[in-house]
C-alpha cells in the first residue's frame, strides 16, 4: 500500500467491503474513468464513490471502523466529504437522493441516468458513471491536464468527439484551424 495513493487492489478491497455491507456504490472520478476503460491509466489519490444519501451514515461508520477519519476540504457539506486513513488513502464520498422517476431531489446532482455505467477495476466488475456522463462531469470548470487526459482517453476509446471546451489542450496542429 503506497501512502497517499489508492492502488488498484485498494480500490477493489474497498469496493468489496462496501458490497459486503450491502451498500449500493458507484465509482466516479479517476477510478471511474479507468473502470470504463478497463485499465489503470494513472495513479489515483482517492477513490470517488457515490451512493444514496440514506446510506451516508452507513458508509461513514464502515470507513471509521477501517480507521478512516473525515478530513476538511473546501467542498465538504452533508452530501460530500472526504475520509482518509493513517496511510493517507482517501475516499471521496458523494451522496444523492432520487425520486421515483430517477430525478435528483437532493444531495449531489446525480440522476438515475448517471448511475448506469459498468466497468472493471482489475478483474472486478464495478458499477460506475457511464461514459457520456463522465465526459459531461469534466466540463464547466477550470480543467487541468489530468482532466484532459481522462476525457481524451474516453473519447478515443468510445468514439466520442472531444468537447470543444477541452480543445485548448490539443497541440496546435491538431486543434481546429491549426
Amino acid at each position: 500500500m503506497n501512502g497517499g495513493e489508492i492502488t488498484q487492489q485498494d480500490a477493489i478491497d474497498l469496493l468489496d467491503r462496501f458490497e459486503a455491507a450491502g451498500l449500493e456504490v458507484y465509482v466516479d472520478g479517476g477510478w471511474g474513468v479507468d473502470a470504463l476503460l478497463g485499465r489503470q491509466t494513472r495513479p489515483h489519490l482517492d477513490l470517488d464513490i457515490t451512493l444514496p444519501a440514506a446510506s451516508g451514515t452507513d458508509v461513514r461508520e464502515l470507513l471509521t471502523e477501517m480507521e478512516f477519519e473525515q478530513i476538511p476540504t473546501d467542498d465538504t457539506w452533508e452530501h460530500n466529504w472526504v475520509m482518509q486513513d493513517p496511510s493517507l488513502r482517501r475516499v471521496d464520498i458523494h451522496t444523492y437522493a432520487l425520486d421515483e422517476t430517477g430525478r435528483n431531489i437532493g444531495g449531489v446532482a446525480y440522476e438515475a441516468r448517471h448511475l448506469t455505467g459498468q466497468g472493471s477495476i482489475g478483474h472486478r466488475a464495478v458499477r460506475c458513471v457511464p461514459v457520456d456522463a463522465m465526459i459531461e462531469f469534466h466540463l464547466g470548470y477550470e480543467q487541468d491536464e489530468e482532466d484532459f487526459a481522462d476525457v481524451l482517453a474516453l473519447c478515443e476509446a468510445f468514439d466520442r468527439p472531444l468537447p470543444a471546451e477541452l480543445e485548448r489542450f490539443l497541440p496546435v496542429s491538431k486543434s481546429k484551424g491549426g
